[in-house]
């Protein structure tokens, strides 16, 4: 039988606290009425994003306001996952990005949300990592919302690690990498802040935890190293 992995979710739940990333699990673009979803929402104006359902919700509160179909990132490009903000806006004649823009906070990139020259490909992986909307939707959206406003982009069930793990190596970027940095940050093998960016710092700090494991030298993050640090998948 083919082995099904699953995340460890106490870790996974680690990795997100010790970047201060609090997911909100939203599984439909509903009112929030559960008291644990009422108490995990932000108050005022904000994005949850279903990466793998292509959409985009916004809400005031628990209530739903609007709710867009988007494109996402591909599968060599994905869309980042985490918690952010709003920290820039553009508009005008954008190219191939519409008319309106509103750049993430994402530390390992430059991500935003905007419109797009191509239409047909809205409810697809698309974008190199952006989250596309139809020009008229990202129009509506850049009118209602400001700067600072939260963004939470969710991927798979395993949180920072959407779908399960990865091999990992230097040059990498992306959710997968800062769910490696926190863990690694909470083992006290670095002290560096988890950026999703797999430079020097992090290259450094799992050399440093292979040989205090007794692991093979080597740069790269491979699914023996999880395991050895407790960021593990089980059958």
């Amino acid at each position: 039988m083919k082995k099904r992995w699953v995340v460890c979710a106490a870790l996974i739940l680690c990795a997100v606290q010790a970047m201060g990333w609090h997911l909100t699990t939203v599984t439909a673009a509903t009112e929030i009425t559960s008291p644990h979803m009422r108490a995990n929402v932000p108050e005022g104006l904000w994005i949850w994003i279903d990466v793998h359902g292509k959409s985009l919700t916004l809400y005031e509160g628990t209530s739903v306001k609007k709710k867009y179909v988007i494109a996402t990132g591909t599968a060599d490009t994905p869309s980042p996952l985490g918690t952010f903000r709003i920290s820039s806006r553009f508009s005008g004649q954008l190219g191939g990005f519409g008319t309106r823009f509103l750049g993430l906070n994402v530390p390992w990139g430059q991500y935003g949300i905007h419109g797009t020259n191509k239409p047909s490909s809205i409810g697809s992986n698309a974008s190199h990592g952006c989250i596309r909307m139809h020009v008229t939707d990202s129009e509506e959206l850049y009118g209602l919302v400001a700067n600072g406003t939260k963004v939470v982009l969710e991927g798979g069930p395993y949180g920072l690690l959407d779908q399960g793990l990865k091999n990992l190596q230097p040059g990498d970027r992306g959710s997968h990498v800062a769910a490696l940095q926190a863990r690694l940050l909470q083992l006290g093998y670095t002290y560096q802040w988890p950026d999703g960016i797999y430079g020097q710092a992090t290259q450094a700090a799992v050399r440093k935890a292979r040989k205090a494991l007794g692991l093979p030298d080597a740069d790269d993050a491979d699914i023996p190293f999880y395991r050895a640090i407790g960021l593990i998948l089980f059958e």
